[in-house]
């Protein structure tokens, strides 16, 4: 079988991408179904770079769920830090592992690494793009409210990583995508122009007004404290609060990559309000990521 890397939403066809939220669907309903076990044998690293709670948990437990094995490499762990080119490390690992799963700042090294190793290679997040995210927040809201296709959704916030990922989720799935982003802190304008499902708007109200859903992200994301207290005097017009989605639908969902900061990029309630279902966002990592290790490993 031809390798396949996973480090945006448009290494997938259209039809791949459903093909994995139906099946993430599948695998949370039989999650019990203990005799289902395909990756006995098979060990996937998990490089990195940047600290992780719900990637990291969420691969490691599918991994297991599936009968498979998971080394984690910090960044003191490997010889990167020591002048070790990467693309040398992923040479040896493609001789030992079935899988790496990188965690990065740095999308160009991810590119590298994938295009050096002979095994897929799983992008878990980079200062560019966090398309596995994508993938349960798809899940999430198809749960709920049915197919995302020809629905809207407002993004509010910083125009980085998951920014970016939604916009190219907008051209995947066909969902109309409005972005709020103070002035400075828009997405890459190529990115933008790739589709034309995406469209900036002035403010959050016009944002979320018709929105099926509301998404918003951290204001200073990995790699970007220094920059904290510039940036929440910026973003402030552009928390997501109760008082903005009374812009929005009644039936109106939220949802937030997580970990949330209450009180900057979102009111200290959001998270309690029935609107918000980020607890069960969180969990469909487990689901989605298994339904994508499915997809490159077998």
């Amino acid at each position: 079988m031809e390798k396949r890397d996973f480090l945006t939403l448009l290494d997938f066809s259209p039809e791949e991408l459903g093909h994995l939220v139906e099946r993430a669907r599948e695998l949370k309903v039989n999650i019990g179904d203990h005799g289902y076990r395909p990756f006995t044998g098979k060990t996937a690293v998990l490089l990195l770079g940047l600290n992780s709670t719900r990637t990291r948990v969420g691969f490691e437990t599918g991994m297991s769920q599936l009968g498979g094995h998971t080394i984690v490499l910090n960044p003191e762990d490997t010889q990167l830090g020591r002048g070790e080119p990467i693309e040398d490390m992923a040479r040896v690992l493609s001789q030992m592992v079935d899988a790496i799963i990188i965690r990065t700042l740095a999308q160009e090294d991810m590119e590298t690494l994938a295009a050096t190793a002979s095994i897929p290679v799983i992008n878990a997040m980079s200062a560019r793009y966090h398309p596995c995210q994508l993938l349960a927040d798809v899940q999430t809201f198809e749960e709920l409210r049915g197919p995302i296709a020809g629905r809207t959704v407002a993004f509010v916030g910083d125009g980085h990583n998951m920014c970016h990922s939604y916009i190219n989720a907008a051209r995947q799935w066909g969902f109309n995508l409005k972005i709020a982003c103070p002035e400075g802190y828009r997405p890459d304008p190529a990115i933008l122009d790739s589709t034309n499902n995406a469209v900036l708007v002035e403010s959050p109200v016009e944002a979320v007004e018709n929105a099926d859903l509301v998404v918003t992200d951290v204001w200073s994301s990995m790699g970007q404290e220094d920059e904290a207290s510039e940036r929440i005097r910026k973003f402030e017009p552009f928390q997501v609060n109760e008082a903005l989605l009374t812009h929005a639908p009644a039936e109106t969902l939220f949802m937030h990559c997580l970990p949330a900061h209450r009180g900057e990029e979102i009111s200290p309630t959001l998270l309690d309000d029935p609107r918000a279902v980020v607890w069960q966002e969180a969990g469909n990592r487990l689901h989605s990521q298994k339904a994508l290790l499915e997809f490159l490993l077998l």
